[in-house]
């Protein structure tokens, strides 16, 4: 078992292998949810995580395809990211 903080919440994290890994993952979770913060109105926790887990998501399929993002992109992005959350959630 193997103790982390992401986003000011601590989990224990059942993983086989290094836990040092599982605190570089933790660790850069933790930072991608700090830049939607700072990045959006929002407050809410959960909004957060799943914009910072699409932000992930994207990031990780655009690597996939071999292309690289425009960082001066992100806010556009993240901002886009919040409509569609939005329209989903009903907001």
């Amino acid at each position: 078992m193997t103790q982390v903080e992401i986003f000011g919440q601590t989990y224990n994290v059942r993983a086989e292998g290094d836990s040092s890994y599982i605190h570089d993952l933790a660790r850069f979770v933790d930072s991608r949810m700090k830049e939607v913060a700072e990045r959006t109105a929002t407050v809410d926790t959960t909004k957060i995580a799943i914009l910072a887990a699409l932000n992930i998501s994207d990031d990780l399929h655009q690597a996939g395809k071999g292309r690289k993002d425009d960082p001066s992109n992100a806010v556009a992005r993240a901002e886009r990211l919040i409509r569609k959350l939005d329209d989903a959630l009903g907001a």
